[in-house]
């Protein structure tokens, strides 16, 4: 089992210092990633419901918050360490074009030499579409389009793509990752978002908790699209009991997140970076389950 922090580019890591410090604690530690999460923009007042909270509102009702772009911020720190992976957790992908997020991701990807894990999710907050002049409508169809069209300017030679939302043809994309291939992974709570990790995707991110029925739908597509269950690697949100982590491996899950101060609201996870080295004993006892 891999251990990751989450959401990293939140809080007081929103500041330069703050954040190589907490990258280069986790890199020490043993955390495999570190992942981040994107809001453009947080309409005032919105009236879409957080689907991660009773109250319909995220980080405590607040909409002022700092937020910094999840792939500069990635960008910054990444030249501070040497192994640990960046991870979005997520992007927000029908709000990009795919073309010019694909060469972004891959630019990452090359210059870390492997270090990028790609999470996409569709979205929740309307008036953000909104305010990027973004249909939110049919935003599943565009985001299922948009992961084929990235996937094919990562792997092919000549890159080609024709589709409803996304054209091109023999466009080169250059440098291509260093991975080859980026792993994507869906984020999301609903059976929609499994249903699309198990066919389009290497991995899948519930927001919380254990959810059996959705991973379950997740290696469900994945078999009725020829591939193998256990193709989709299965990342969740830390529990609260740290000794539900035996089921947690049992039942396949890969990786597990701790959270940090921001958006999550959480105090049992990373306050500052000196409590990063508090996990070190935890990742060990359970790296090989």
């Amino acid at each position: 089992m891999k251990f990751g922090l989450r959401y990293c580019n939140t809080g007081s890591y929103v500041d330069p210092a703050n954040a190589i410090e907490l990258v280069q604690a986790a890199e020490v530690t043993g955390f495999d990633s570190v992942w981040t999460v994107e809001h453009t923009v947080i309409p005032a007042g919105y009236d879409s419901s957080y689907p991660y909270a009773a109250s319909g509102k995220m980080a405590g009702g607040v909409d002022d918050i700092a937020l910094p772009d999840p792939l500069i911020w990635m960008a910054y720190v990444a030249s501070s360490t040497t192994t640990i992976k960046f991870a979005t957790g997520i992007v927000i992908l029908p709000q990009h074009n795919p073309v010019v997020v694909a060469k972004q991701v891959a630019t990452l990807d090359y210059l870390t030499s492997g270090r990028v894990l790609f999470g996409v999710g569709v979205g929740w907050l309307k008036e953000e579409f909104e305010a990027l002049g973004v249909p939110f409508e049919r935003r599943g169809e565009r985001a299922d389009e948009y992961i084929e069209a990235i996937q094919t300017l990562w792997t092919q030679d000549k890159p080609s793509y024709s589709g409803e939302f996304v054209n091109f043809e023999e466009a080169y994309c250059r440098p291509q990752p260093f991975q080859k291939s980026i792993p994507i992974i869906i984020g999301g709570q609903t059976k929609a978002a499994a249903r699309r990790a198990g066919r389009l995707a290497d991995g899948f991110f519930p927001g919380r908790d254990l959810p059996v029925d959705l991973i379950e739908e997740a290696r469900a597509a994945a078999v009725g699209n020829g591939r193998e269950a256990g193709a989709i690697e299965i990342t969740v949100s830390m529990p609260s009991d740290t000794t539900l982590l035996v089921d947690y491996a049992r039942f396949g899950v890969s990786r597990v997140l701790v959270p940090v101060t921001g958006l999550t609201g959480l105090d049992s996870g990373v306050q500052n970076p000196g409590d990063v080295l508090k996990w070190k004993d935890t990742i060990a006892r359970y790296a090989d389950t």
